[in-house]
């Protein structure tokens, strides 16, 4: 459990990077990341290289005992690369340029910018690659941010041609998967094929959910190229990635394939004022975050990192771009760092060292403020820094006993057709990993091909394409199953089956959903359970089965049922129900639960288990009498955790 700092020489006089360096490790900084925006400084006419500035940072951070994430430039291709290759420009929705002028302005499909990346990363791999303090290595920087994934870009039209015939061998495969004699829109080859954009209305839904397909695998083996060159030049280092929240344009399960951890960008205020949650919510958790948004994003991107796994930005202070930045919570910095050892990150490196007081991210903080102050950020880094000093090493995070089945191609389809405004995949899955969160229970973010084996209960929040070794899997593993709706839904084409949803899932669960609506806000469906009247959210299924329901709609059709342990809801529960559903599913499995106080999560790593309030009041830690804390007490305060020991799992 290390600290870290990104960290820009580029920014600052030479003249303070001694002093950075020595301040860092005096503060209990390991890890300093650079270099992801440094192309213009590093090679700033063609084919000129200024090594001089960078190897000095380099040694001089050495020099302090740091050790050093050296990133591959390619976030930020400079002016000089896109006048030379006006081609490389990504193209949005409407077919306008993705221009210079901030970052991340290039088409994953582009050859010639591929080349260009092939040739910094060689560059900058041989030069820094066997140094001693270069522990770790980065690829570019947070892959499609700011929409950049699907490019509709001549270069990104030639690249799907491609990927379809190598997919469908022939045109005429091509047209029957995608239906394509509706609409009078048959091919006769396959250079006749578009991307899916600037239609008079809805595109294909196949051509569509295809697209996603095909941009997923461009950034996989886009990154892929970097990696290959990283391995060759500089042996023993880790590789890694850093990811975004809230971020399924692209598989992540499939592009960390080839690297070694996974590492994500961790800003609890920013996703919470930025994303769905309620007004109500924004403000109960405006300077905590949400008590779900950071664990979410761990577990997922430890299941992502095959359970390797840092924060490579951690937020610090106030944010420059949602569209209010509060400050956190004092010890809200030290509560976020802890949770994220708790759920097994081998590090935790705080974006940035420094407020810098100019361009895009001046209002952005740091752990100093911009006249060089230790500001709040940094004050709890170093608390958190003795901290562990004192603490000792902690134990890999134990197999958890639940599963919650991540699935991106899930959340491609839901987008493409959802049916509902607001009906999200993404918020679906997030809303019962927070039903299990609030139980107490630990959890595990997996990939539809995981091995389910030695898990007590699977939820799948939905999988609209149901794959035959899927079900397998989940057959052999005897966990108890709970699918969510539009489960089986699709074929892999995007069609319905044949047999109606859910699909091949009707083998081991016998229910057949005959007809879909979805529902405005306020327009139920209601659902009956136990005597009470509960409200579902934006769908409902009509089931026809002769299992007996576990809950009814109003109309008396089944809204929950279940077949020797694998249940299917037809409806998406609000938060009182599906606590309800997840507690059921729960003690079928014979797991242990505990209804946390509202604003308290736990987490077990190892010996240890922690617990962290979110509530903006006291709380009590859900710890039994007696025991011996290692940090905090019985009483959690706003933004308080506690650990204390437990029997090995």
């Amino acid at each position: 459990m290390k600290l870290g700092v990104c960290y820009y020489p580029e920014h600052w006089p030479e003249a303070l990077w001694a002093d950075d360096a020595s301040r860092m490790a005096a503060l209990g900084i390991s890890w300093v990341r650079i270099g992801e925006f440094s192309w213009s400084r590093i090679e700033p006419e063609p084919g000129q290289f200024d090594w001089n500035w960078l190897d000095l940072a380099v040694e001089t951070l050495a020099a302090a005992g740091l050790k050093i994430v050296m990133c591959t430039p390619t976030a930020t291709p400079p002016k000089w690369l896109v006048e030379a290759h006006p081609d490389m420009l990504a193209l949005d929705a409407s077919g306008r340029p993705r221009g210079f002028g901030s970052r991340r302005h290039y088409c994953f499909s582009s050859e010639a910018y591929r080349v260009e990346c092939a040739r910094i990363t060689e560059a900058v791999a041989a030069r820094y690659g066997r140094h001693p303090a270069v522990g770790a290595w980065q690829t570019d920087n947070e892959f499609g941010c700011h929409d950049t994934t699907l490019s509709y870009s001549p270069n990104a039209a030639r690249g799907f041609r491609t990927w379809l015939a190598q997919r469908y061998q022939s045109v005429e495969a091509l047209n029957r998967a995608w239906g394509a004699v509706f609409w009078s829109q048959e091919y006769r080859d396959f250079d006749e094929v578009e991307p899916p954009n600037l239609t008079v209305t809805e595109a294909n839904p196949s051509h569509r959910l295809d697209y996603n397909r095909f941009a997923s695998e461009a950034v996989a083996s886009f990154n892929r190229l970097q990696v290959a060159i990283i391995r060759r030049l500089s042996p023993g280092r880790d590789i890694t990635h850093n990811f975004m929240g809230f971020y399924t344009e692209f598989d992540h399960f499939a592009l960390a394939r080839d690297l070694d951890l996974a590492s994500w960008d961790s800003y609890p205020l920013g996703f919470l004022e930025q994303f769905w949650f309620s007004s109500e919510e924004k403000l109960r958790y405006l300077r905590q975050g949400h008590p779900d948004i950071s664990a979410f994003h761990h577990d997922l991107y430890r299941g992502v990192g095959r359970g390797r796994w840092w924060v490579m930005e951690q937020q610090p202070g106030p944010v420059n771009w949602a569209r209010y930045n509060p400050a956190p919570l004092p010890g809200m910095v030290r509560s976020w760092t802890w949770e994220a050892f708790a759920h097994g990150a081998e590090v935790v490196c705080y974006f940035r060292w420094r407020q810098v007081p100019f361009a895009q991210e001046q209002m952005h903080a740091g752990l100093n403020r911009p006249d060089n102050v230790l500001d709040q950020g940094g004050l709890e880094a170093g608390e958190v820094a003795v901290e562990l000093a004192e603490f000792g090493e902690l134990a890999p995070c134990h197999r958890a006993r639940v599963a919650l089945v991540f699935s991106y191609e899930a959340d491609w389809q839901f987008s493409v057709q959802p049916h509902a405004e607001g009906f999200r995949w993404l918020q679906l899955a997030f809303d019962m990993y927070a039903a299990l969160r609030r139980l107490g229970l630990d959890v595990d973010i997996v990939a539809p091909d995981a091995d389910f084996t030695g898990y007590g209960l699977v939820i799948a929040p939905s999988l609209p394409i149901v794959e035959t070794a899927t079900l397998a899997a989940l057959e052999a593993s005897g966990a108890v199953v709970l699918f969510g709706p539009r489960t089986g839904s699709r074929t892999r084409d995007g069609h319905i089956p044949q047999n109606l949803p859910p699909g091949p899932l009707q083998a081991r669960l016998p229910v057949r959903v005959s007809r879909v609506e979805s529902l405005r806000p306020g327009a139920g469906p209601e659902v009956e359970h136990s005597g009470r009247t509960f409200a579902g959210r934006l769908w409902r299924e009509v089931l026809d089965t002769d299992l007996a329901p576990l809950a009814t709609f109003s109309d008396g059709g089944v809204a929950w049922t279940s077949c020797e342990s694998w249940h299917y809801l037809a409806t998406w529960p609000e938060a009182s129900l599906l606590d309800l559903v997840i507690a059921r599913v729960a003690l079928e499995a014979h797991l242990p639960i505990e209804a946390l106080e509202e604003g308290v999560r736990m987490r077990r790593r190892g010996d240890v288990q922690f617990a962290f309030n979110f509530a903006p009041d006291c709380r009590h830690t859900p710890a039994p009498a007696g025991v011996r804390f290692l940090i905090g007490g019985p009483e959690l305060p706003p933004a308080g955790l506690a650990a204390w020991r437990v029997a090995s799992p």
